[in-house]
Order: C-alpha cells, then structure tokens, then sequence
C-alpha cells in the first residue's frame, strides 16, 4: 500500500507509557507495573484498586481485589461502582458484591474489551475515582485516508438467506423442437434448396421430389422456424426410408443437470435456477420443469430446466453450471461474508462510528455464500466494514494487537 492507515491501539488492562529522548532520539515503551494478580493497579494516597478480567472457563467477569498500604483489604469493607463506556454512546454499569478475597462484578464484560473505564470507590468514609482508556482492535482514519483504502460499509439489518446448491449439466436440444424430414412418397430429389446452417420458416420449401409412382412433383416443407441442421441427400438421390434434411428449432433449450443422491435430496418441480456458462459470459433465470423418477448407472439423476434462446448463445452440448435455490429463511440480522475477518481466533467485523473503527465479536448462524446470520456481538442497525476490512485488521495486528488481563 502506498498510504498508512492512522491507528489508535492501546490494549486491555496492558496501557503503555512513550518517552522520547531529545534531537529525535528513539522512543522508549515501558510497561505499566501490574498488580499481584496481573491486573491494572490505581492508586491514591496508599488506596489501590486492581483492576482483572477473569475468564478461565466462564464468561468475562470483572475482579477487583483493593490493597490499603500494601495490604489486602477485606472487600466486604469496600464499595466500588464502575462504568464502562463504549463506541456508540454504550454504557455498561457494573456493581460488585463481595466473593471470597476480591469484588466480583455482577455482569459479563462483553467482547470486545474495549472501553472508556470510570471507577468510583468508598472506603472508610473517603471517596476515589478513576478514569482511563483501554482500547483493542481500534482504528482512527482520516477522510482522505479512507477515501485512499476504498473501505465501503453497510448496516447490520434483517435479510432473507436464500440457500442454493450448485449443479453442473449441459445444453440439448429438446426433444420436440428437432424435426427429421423424410419424403411422402418414395422417388428422386429434383431440388435441394437449403445447405447446412440455413434458417428456415415454417411452412418454407426444402426441396421438391419427383414421386416415381405418379410422375408427379411435391414440395418437401419445414415443419417449424428453425436451423438446418443436416442436409443427407443430394439432387438425384433416391428418396426412400432414410431422413432427407434435419432441422432444429433452437429458440428454447433444455438445461441438463446432473444430481447426485444427496442433491435429488434437495430438489423439487417449481424450483428457481439461475444457469451461467463456464465463463460467466451470461447469466438467465429458469425454473426446475422435470426430475427423472431413475438414477443413471452412474448413481446420477437428471433434472431438467427450459430457458429461452432467442440470441442462440446456448448452444447444444455447451457445458454450463446451474445455482438452484433449495429454500429461504428469514433472519433478524446478517452481514456480509466478505465483511468476516479473524482476531484472536475469533470472527469479527469492524464497526464504523464516525471515522473510528473497531472490532465487533460476532456468533455466526447459517450462509448463503452472500450473507451469513448473526446471532450475537453487534446490535442492529450498526454500519461495519464490507469490503477491504483486511487493512483496518493488518494494521491493528502490526500494533501489536493483545488481550492481557
């Protein structure tokens, strides 16, 4: 990329403190002493909170454990309220019950652990407070810069998923649409009218016979609009049991598809389809008309769809691949596939507020390739990342994306 994405990263309960020295000299990161139980120590005249996130085994739970001069303070004696304030205007109030030596809080602290954190305190009559930011998975982005990345967004809202197996088959042409043109009577071609790759109308001459029994002439005609396909006399011929000319009426093809047992499963007369060659080059909806009631020596069963081809760009014997829409089901909110990234092995989205973005834990449901269920981790309504969400992660990684409590 010849652009940097401005990034805002701080980490959970790890905060860091930059020094520089003078005329340029490198920085300097120092980490923040930690309490005895790895947690983020605040301090006021002796008075200290440790601030921990538990999470071995049960939901993210906040712990405090408080000191007085060094030594632990029975929490019982304690009263502690803490407030965490998120992107979008969020709060969370968390209130804390005594249990066993620290101060539990009475509610999960939810993915991501990203927050603005006010914690106010009583002990002994004398009142503290706290502020300060711990930030993860967070991007600031200027306007230009996010004109630069191209990162388009949506919002998180209620779709129908429709799900689809794909089939592969192939063009033929219809039985009833290919027509084998003998003469009425035996005798000899006078006249051969038309050549292979002719269009003809119905009702048009194809060529005149000489009946050999009366000596009397008769027009051999087009029993449809439609192509030569084969022409298999020449002037002279004698015009017995054999076919004279094959015409073929292309305006509407048959799509053979080939499913196997836990396709035919799945399918069913009235079903939509949307055909496309192997290229891609065109694209038309059809619907599914006939499943054969047998399987092929193969263990593969033919279902059938007609589309019109009016262009003739469906050829006989072209080889195509068909979606077919096996079922819909409605759900409260989806987003993108392409808006799916992984951070700490886990899937996320980057919600957009203004110009800060920041990850949004999802639980994932059902996919129809485009857009797949949330079940939870984002509220409805909020505008996430579709596409080239990838920088905004790159860029929080090479910052050193962690997760300390």
């Amino acid at each position: 990329m010849k652009h940097i994405l401005l990034i805002v990263l701080s980490i959970f309960l790890t905060p860091f403190v930059m020094a520089s020295g003078d005329h340029g000299a490198d920085r300097q990161v120092e980490e923040e002493p930690k309490g005895p139980n790895g947690g983020k120590l605040l301090e006021s005249d002796g008075f200290r909170v440790e601030v921990t996130i538990f999470e071995k085994g049960i939901p993210p739970e906040m712990r405090l454990y408080v000191y007085k001069d060094s030594q632990l303070v029975d929490p019982k004696l304690v009263k502690i309220d803490v407030t965490l304030g998120r992107l979008g205007g969020v709060q969370d109030q968390i209130d804390f019950a005594a249990e066993g030596d620290y101060l539990v809080g009475n509610r999960e602290v939810v993915e991501p652990h990203s927050f603005d954190v006010e914690l106010k305190a009583n002990y002994q009559g004398k009142n503290y407070a706290w502020n300060y930011e711990n930030h993860e998975g967070r991007a600031v982005i200027s306007d230009r810069l996010l004109a630069l990345s191209k990162i388009e967004t949506e919002k998180v809202s209620a779709k129908t998923l429709i799900q689809k197996d794909t089939l592969f088959g192939v063009i033929s042409v219809p039985d009833n649409k290919l027509f084998n043109l003998h003469a009425a009577y035996p005798g000899i071609v006078k006249t051969m009218r038309v050549k292979v790759g002719d269009k003809v109308k119905k009702g048009q001459v194809i060529a005149t016979l000489l009946n050999t029994q009366t000596l009397q002439n008769y027009s051999l005609t087009s029993p449809s609009d439609g192509e030569v396909s084969g022409v298999f006399a020449n002037v002279g011929d004698k015009a017995e049991n054999s076919a004279l000319v094959e015409v073929t009426d292309l305006s509407e093809v048959w799509v053979d598809l080939s499913a196997f047992p836990e396709n035919i499963e799945r399918l069913a007369i009235g079903q939509k389809i949307e055909l496309y060659d192997l290229h891609q080059h065109q694209r038309v909806s059809s619907s599914i008309s006939y499943i054969a009631p047998k399987m092929t020596g193969g263990h593969i069963a033919r279902a059938r769809a007609i589309v019109s081809n009016q262009q003739g760009h469906w050829r006989p014997g072209m080889h195509i691949k068909a979606d077919i829409e096996i079922s819909q089901s409605d759900t409260e909110m989806a987003v993108r596939t392409s808006a799916i990234q992984s951070f700490r092995d886990m899937p996320v989205v980057f919600a957009k507020f203004g110009n800060t973005f920041e990850v949004r834990m999802v639980e994932l449901g059902d996919s129809d390739g485009e857009y797949i269920e949330v079940l939870g981790g984002i509220a409805p309504g909020t505008e996430y990342v579709t596409s080239n969400s990838f920088l905004l992660k790159a860029e929080v990684l090479k910052d050193g994306a962690s997760h300390d409590h």
